[in-house]
């Protein structure tokens, strides 16, 4: 039916279009010049209105394509009101344009859902293209590397140097564990990478995970397992050999009451008493390793950090003033408090202040300080610091693994039982240490324990 109509007023605009154009003919032909001319005026505004009624739909339809050019799916065109020409083509254009609007609202809604997940990873996120340009970077990615921003995954040639190398020669499915130190802090990244095409450009997309304490906890349980089984092998082996050599020194007895040869006896009691000791020395050896191995969960009460590291000086004092070393105490605040376990931390402390006190033997003016502060997180962080000869380079990742001891007269555990009591409560240590300028060991405790 409209079709019709719009058929009419066509064929209407034509007739009068030859009507006033035979109108103008005849006119001329009778010389009435001034019907002529006006039979031509109306015929120009009759063409002009023909031109208009015929090409206004095609501009309509460009209007429309320059809109879906520029993403533009916000116009809504007359169909109720417009010309009844253009109305079946503006309900089209309505219809085109709803539904690109519920498909980009469906979009960013994905979108929105996306971000939200990645924002709540803990697994850093960034992914740049084949000039190193970043496209996309989650909020653990920037807290993890401590960056407020990346722009250009280059920037980490500065930064993080040894990072940006492990990058550049990460290989797809082949992830790599990168040792770190971001701030105070030394950190384990496993790196993952894997490269994809997205409208004909190259991108990588990198995931940095922050394995530092499941390698710690992993390594912790590995050398526990170990611990126990060779506790239980030195033990089942060493009780028979005391129990035999109390048997020995059983016999030796009697026979000096029926006067064998006292050079004799005595030769064999010697040695009785030296396997006896030995024994024992290897028992209570084992002991000592079955404690650390299995060592109890913390009793964790609300400590004020002045009282801790004051107990701590006080313990050592009279020892460390025998060797002339110095021992400062610094808190700020003053009313700092932790939660945790006292006698773990403090049994810690001893450890790091008599490893510290040796460090500074040979130092002509021996120093040690203890100090404590809340960093920007309000995470507790106690140091243990001296001027000491300090650690060599080449031991210095060595040093919390049990047994490991650069001394004679060292047994290997003092650190690694610090390390392990410090996981219990769900913190670590770190060390910074210059070989001749001395050495700090820090103890950070996460804020969700404050």
């Amino acid at each position: 039916m409209l079709f019709n109509r719009l058929d009419v007023r066509l064929l209407g605009r034509l007739v009068m279009l030859v009507a006033a154009l035979a109108g103008g003919g005849y006119a001329a032909q009778h010389h009435a010049y001034g019907q002529a001319l006006g039979a031509l005026v109306l015929l120009l505004v009759l063409v002009l209105n023909l031109t208009h009624y015929l090409t206004r739909g095609q501009q309509a339809l460009a209007d429309f394509t320059l809109a879906l050019k520029y993403r533009d799916f916000s116009r809504q065109y007359p169909a109720q009101s417009g010309p009844a020409s253009l109305r079946l083509l503006y309900e089209a254009f309505n219809q085109v344009n709803a539904t690109f609007r519920a498909l980009r609202a469906e979009q960013e809604g994905q979108f929105q859902y996306l971000q939200t997940i990645l924002a709540l990873l803990d697994t850093g996120i960034v992914s740049y293209d084949a000039a190193g340009t970043v496209g996309w970077v989650n909020e653990a990615f920037k807290q993890t590397l401590h960056l407020p921003y990346l722009k250009n995954i280059q920037a980490l040639q500065s930064r993080q140097p040894v990072l940006y190398e492990a990058i550049c020669r990460a290989v797809p499915g082949q992830p790599v564990v990168v040792k770190l130190t971001v701030g105070p802090q030394a950190v384990q990244l496993l790196v993952s990478a894997t490269r994809f095409t997205l409208r004909g450009k190259a991108f990588t997309l990198l995931a940095f995970k922050n394995v530092s304490q499941a390698l710690a906890d992993t390594e912790t349980a590995a050398w526990q397992q170990l611990l126990r089984v060779m506790t239980h092998e030195i033990m089942n082996s060493v009780a028979p050999i005391a129990s035999l050599a109390d048997s020995l020194g059983r016999h030796v007895q009697r026979a000096r009451q029926l006067e064998v040869s006292t050079e004799l006896l005595d030769d064999v009691g010697t040695g009785i008493r030296i396997i006896q000791q030995r024994s024992e020395g290897l028992l209570r050896f084992a002991q000592v390793y079955r404690d650390f191995s299995t060592l109890a969960s913390p009793q964790r009460t609300t400590l004020y950090v002045q009282e801790l590291l004051q107990a701590t000086r006080q313990l050592l004092a009279e020892q460390l003033d025998a060797q002339g070393i110095e021992l400062t105490l610094s808190v700020r605040p003053t009313h700092l408090t932790l939660h945790a376990d006292g006698h773990l931390l403090e049994q810690v402390l001893i450890n790091l202040v008599l490893n510290a006190a040796q460090a500074v033997a040979q130092t002509p003016h021996p120093r040690i300080s203890l100090l404590a502060w809340p960093d920007e997180e309000q995470r507790v962080v106690v140091e243990v610091k001296d001027n000491g000869s300090g650690i060599p380079a080449d031991v210095l990742d060595s040093i919390f693994i049990p047994f490991f001891t650069t001394r004679s007269n060292g047994s290997g555990i003092g650190l690694s039982l610090a390390k392990q009591i410090m996981q219990l409560h769900q913190g670590s240590i770190q060390v910074h240490s210059v070989e001749g300028a001395g050495s700090a060991f820090q103890l950070w405790f996460p804020s969700s324990i404050l």
